[in-house]
């Protein structure tokens, strides 16, 4: 029997946990669960997250990342996944529940993933807990229900101007790419010119 393909995509940030675990004993002289058992015996010294992460810094030579990350493994509060069936397991998680208090919103984002797939074989969709983008080489689009009556999609966008559908991401600063912004409302605002410029975004994501 074949099997079902998730409705999400792994993200890439799973593959860099997974390097990151990998590279962590040639880097530091231990493993990861190695590091957790040396936290969890600091813990009774250093309870707090600060402190220990402090220590472990000073007394191993620990970056900040580093320290914290171990420090989140350790004791089950880690905001990343270091495989795929956890990611994908969350992803569903994480969807379920961005539109929990905003249900008039999920067949709008539903109808923005199936057209996303139809642009190629190379989209993946990989929800995070507050926006679901999309990713080609790089990220080209962003989806998120802003408000409760406001549906934003970001766009990766080069040499568009804006104008009174494409608007200035007002969450955009510095070098970020997602300067374009659409707003949506109810599923009739996905229109064919929405869908054209986030197929523009695709294309240009080359």
């Amino acid at each position: 029997m074949a099997k079902s393909r998730s409705l999400y995509d792994v993200h890439p940030g799973v593959a860099m946990v997974r390097k990151w675990v990998a590279e962590l004993p040639a880097k530091t002289g231990r493993t990861l669960e190695q590091w957790a058992d040396v936290y969890r015996k600091l813990e009774k010294k250093y309870p707090a997250r600060r402190e220990l992460t402090a220590f472990a810094k000073q007394e191993y030579g620990l970056g900040s990342i580093t320290a914290d990350q171990i420090w989140e493994y350790s004791f089950g509060k880690q905001t990343w996944e270091g495989d795929d069936a956890t990611y994908l397991a969350h992803a569903v998680e994480y969807v379920d529940d961005a539109y929990r208090s905003k249900p008039h919103f999920r067949p709008l984002f539903e109808k923005l993933v199936d057209f996303a797939r139809t642009l190629g074989d190379d989209v993946r969709i990989c929800p995070c807990k507050t926006m679901v983008p999309l990713y080609r080489k790089r990220v080209f689009a962003e989806m998120r229900p802003a408000t409760k009556t406001r549906f934003e999609l970001a766009l990766c966008l080069v040499d568009v101007p804006f104008d009174e559908l494409l608007q200035l991401n007002p969450r955009a600063k510095g070098n970020d790419r997602q300067r374009h912004i659409i707003r949506m409302e109810t599923e009739k605002d996905f229109t064919a010119t929405v869908k054209k410029w986030l197929k523009t975004a695709y294309q240009q994501d080359k």
